[in-house]
């Protein structure tokens, strides 16, 4: 298998009126293509930092990210910004859906910006396949959070993403809720063959991917592969 992100030696460190505070520490991993991937550690541990590097949303300080064949500090802002739109998906804890678009309109739109002439029918059948079919009109308003997460899991697939970054998916969600969004979300991602980096505190959904990598205080503490394989 080809590694779709390659970490290596990656630091960050942001600077708050005299005094730096190194984040990340000498991070280096790999993930495999069409992996299932977790990232783990309490709050303040780098993930959501780390999350941001992996995606180009950021740069390091130090290290290389190798994301899709492309070492992302060759690139300029607007290739990254074209790599993500091409390459990539993402899925936020608070669902960041556009709250004057319905749900079929929000995951519509990523089609529509690549021109496609398929968006409604492609989109009609993402919200069907995360069971949504009866709530295509609906507005973020007047949706669930279950239901709005859903939605943002149908935008997130509907480029058909090489890598899909989820960043505490079910952290706004009740239990049963949040199953029934991890459920759509592996679902999709087994259909798609799409590689899946998951941050969450949430250790019962990091033992559903295939490795898991924990951070304290910016470091690695372990990086383990998992049963489901």
């Amino acid at each position: 298998m080809s590694k779709i992100l390659k970490i290596t030696g990656l630091e960050k460190t942001y600077t708050s009126g005299n005094k730096e505070l190194t984040v990340l520490h000498d991070i280096s991993f790999d993930v495999e293509q069409g992996q299932t991937f977790s990232i783990v550690g309490p709050s303040g541990s780098g993930k959501t930092t780390l999350l941001g590097l992996c995606a180009g949303l950021d740069a390091p300080n130090a290290g290389t990210v190798i994301l899709c064949g492309q070492d992302l500090s060759t690139l300029n802002e607007d290739e990254r910004a074209q790599l993500r739109n091409d390459e990539v998906g993402f899925i936020f804890q608070n669902f960041q859906l556009l709250p004057t678009l319905t749900a079929l309109e929000n995951v519509s739109v990523p089609l529509e910006l690549q021109g496609s002439k398929e968006a409604t029918a492609k989109s009609l059948n993402l919200l069907e396949k995360v069971g949504l079919a009866d709530r295509v009109h609906h507005y973020p308003s007047q949706l669930s959070g279950g239901e709005q997460q859903r939605v943002a899991l149908a935008r997130a697939f509907a480029n058909a993403p090489s890598i899909l970054f989820a960043d505490e998916p079910t952290g706004n969600l009740d239990d049963e809720t949040g199953e029934k969004v991890i459920q759509a979300l592996f679902k999709l991602n087994e259909e798609n063959g799409t590689t899946l980096v998951i941050i969450t505190h949430d250790l019962e959904l990091a033992n559903r991917t295939q490795q898991i990598l924990k951070l304290k205080g910016g470091k690695i503490v372990t990086n383990l592969l998992t049963t489901a394989q």
